[in-house]
């Protein structure tokens, strides 16, 4: 019996990957992803029921049809008569013949076919009336409630988004084919816009596969790719990691999965190398699945793919599941509303002036648009894509160059455009002395010392650590530590770990992800450090081991939630009641046991039931103002918007106290 995969079955049929799952799902046919193979009796039964349910949605449009508002035309009208009958655009109507498979103008003759397609489009039961009724006689086309015409327009926002192609970043261990992955993939698949291929390198490049078009960054390492998460670019939709078959993980392999878990993206697989003698694919496949990479042919949900890419060997099929990635993704974007992307990277030219490579994420791009971000501003001069064309507009996912600005912007800054370019002086005005205030008032981003602070106003949930040690033998140790004193109100997120020095990529992931950076007999190096000061990066360097955990300890703990307990002080009975002139009702009591203390929490108590509860505004012994009262005094005191006092009524004085929790 033959096997297909699920996403060559929903190819075949004409379904998103999504749908087929839900189908077989629906079927009863255990299937995990996209990538799960089903036999033949299962595609029998999808095509039966697919059959079934487009025969029974047949059915029932042809009877929704006849319960619509009835509407009744002349004869021999025209497409755009029919529709404005009920107050609709004609283009309304062209778009739901185009849908249905018709290039018919508004302008041509409305037949039965024409009609029996918009009465479903409109939700209206269009009839000819054959003896040509007087046009009075035919039906005021019904007005939409409120709500409906509400949902029309939200439709037709809706309406606005359009696919657009995966933004993907290669990533992995050096001289594991990286760069030849990417230059076989732009040399045979880049767009058809000249021949030869780019001509201009503008750090991105778009490819075009079955139709499809995916777009490929070019940034230079999995630095600079958390550097723009760290200032909060969000670029990356997809990432590959390349492994090399005869080589396996690396300290920079294992960097760059934990950078690209870090950012939540989707992460694909390429084994690379594997026309190699010595090439161990399958040991690529365990040492992965340590890291929680566990392949789909082993139950897992990470998509590996065998390719050689100096050869091109598979490369292919590793582009067909990025495709089939971004499809389960959904990837959207809306071409009509305000442009807004991320600069990818800058740099001044002699002969340009300032010059960025930006990526458009929503929108449309056009020259002429003036552009700003964080720290610039211009207006467009010119744009020029990945092979090196002047162009007019980019749309969502385009990378262009851009020409015009007044000085370099940082990457990973967020561009949008403004209407003038007196708008634009004045936001550049007010960021500049937003810059200044921040930079007097800069504090570091994560301290020990300041983590249940940062918790009480960011939620923090976990304790975020880059840990590096001089030797494996001791990373080991410390990973065992640290992991055992996760509790379940607070645990340590190890966002990486590795042996050897504190490098600026440790420092800008621990940046991105909010962490601090623990290193054991290592230390960072110059650049490094320049980073974590910029940064507001917290390293904390050890020599003991049990110093780094004592340590660790407290900031965990310093995270937890104190217990609340409350502590009560005294108690008093309420004997009289004055009558105070511009004041109101006053109390007097005497202590019966313990204390009354000013400002106090207190609870007023009436037949054995809390009647009241609130706070001790004023408390005074004869005449004078006191703090507290002792038992066997009286005194006279008052409440804070309470003054419904009645004799014999007690007064509970308490505070809540708060106890720090510990691990154990």
């Amino acid at each position: 019996m033959s096997k297909m995969r699920v996403y060559e079955l929903a190819k075949l049929l004409e379904k998103s990957n999504t749908e087929m799952v839900d189908i077989l799902t629906d079927l009863g046919v255990s299937v995990k992803s996209h990538m799960s193979s089903v036999d033949d009796d299962a595609v029998a039964l999808v095509e039966a029921s697919l059959k079934d349910r487009a025969a029974a949605k047949e059915k029932a449009a042809e009877e929704a049809v006849q319960t619509y508002p009835e509407v009744v035309l002349k004869e021999g009208c025209s497409v755009s008569e029919v529709v404005s009958a009920i107050d609709e655009k004609p283009s309304s109507a062209v778009k739901f013949l185009m849908a249905a498979g018709l290039m018919i103008p508004a302008t041509a003759r409305a037949d039965e076919k024409i009609l029996e397609i918009l009465s479903k489009g409109f939700r209206k039961n269009f009839v000819f009336d054959k003896a040509e009724a007087p046009a009075e006689k035919t039906p005021a086309p019904q007005k939409q409630p409120k709500n409906a015409k509400g949902t029309k327009k939200t439709a037709e926002k809706d309406s606005h988004l359009v696919p657009r192609p995966p933004i993907v970043t290669v990533m992995g261990h050096v001289d594991h084919g990286k760069t030849t992955l990417l230059d076989y993939i732009r040399k045979t698949r880049v767009t058809e816009k000249e021949a030869g291929g780019i001509t201009q390198h503008i750090g991105a490049s778009r490819v075009r596969y079955n139709g499809n078009d995916i777009v490929f960054l070019d940034t230079p390492g999995h630095e600079a790719f958390t550097s723009m998460r760290a200032r909060g670019a969000q670029v990356t939709d997809i990432a590959i990691l390349v492994v090399a078959a005869d080589d396996g993980i690396k300290p920079q392999t294992i960097e760059a999965l934990n950078h690209a878990k870090a950012a939540g993206v989707p992460i694909v697989v390429a084994v690379n190398k594997t026309d190699k003698p010595d090439a161990k694919p399958e040991r690529v496949r365990q040492q992965l699945s340590d890291y929680g990479l566990v392949p789909e042919e082993w139950g897992g949900d990470t998509i590996m793919v065998d390719v050689a890419a100096k050869v091109g060997t598979n490369v292919d099929q590793l582009l067909e599941m990025v495709l089939l990635v971004a499809e389960m993704q959904e990837l959207q974007a809306d071409p009509t509303i305000k442009p807004v992307g991320t600069v990818i990277e800058a740099n001044l030219d002699k002969g340009k002036g300032p010059v960025a490579t930006v990526i458009v994420q929503k929108g449309t791009l056009r020259r002429g648009n003036i552009i700003h971000t964080e720290t610039a501003w211009g207006k467009i001069r010119a744009m020029i894509d990945d092979s090196g064309r002047t162009i007019d507009v980019a749309g969502p996912s385009t990378p262009v160059e851009i020409l015009g600005l007044e000085n370099v912007p940082q990457p990973g800054e967020i561009f949008t455009t403004l209407s003038s370019e007196r708008e634009a002086r004045d936001i550049m005005s007010q960021n500049e002395f937003e810059r200044r205030e921040m930079d007097q008032n800069k504090s570091k981003r994560l301290t020990l010392e300041e983590l249940y602070e940062k918790m009480q106003t960011e939620e923090v949930p976990q304790l975020g650590i880059v840990l590096k040690t001089d030797v494996q033998g001791s990373l080991e140790a410390f990973h065992a530590s640290l992991m055992k004193m996760s509790t379940d109100s607070v645990s340590v997120n190890m966002v990486h770990e590795g042996v050897g020095r504190i490098s600026e990529s440790d420092v800008m992931l621990a940046s991105a992800s909010n962490a601090i950076v623990i290193g054991f007999n290592v230390r960072p190096d110059s650049n490094a450090k320049k980073i974590a000061e910029a940064e507001g990066v917290q390293i904390r360097l050890y020599q003991v081991i049990y110093d780094m955990l004592d340590d660790v300890k407290a900031a965990m703990e310093g995270m937890l939630a104190p217990e609340l307990r409350e502590h009560t002080l005294g108690t008093a009975e309420i004997r009289e009641i004055f009558r105070v002139p511009k004041v109101g009702n006053i109390a007097g009591c005497r202590v019966q046991e313990g204390l009354l203390r000013r400002n106090a929490k207190v609870r007023l108590i009436r037949d054995g039931v809390v009647f009241w509860s609130g706070e001790l505004s004023s408390l005074k012994h004869f005449k004078d103002d006191v703090r507290e009262i002792k038992a066997g005094n009286e005194c006279g005191l008052s409440f804070e918007k309470f003054q419904d006092f009645h004799v014999g009524d007690v007064i509970e004085a308490y505070e809540i106290l708060k106890e720090k929790k510990t691990l154990e």
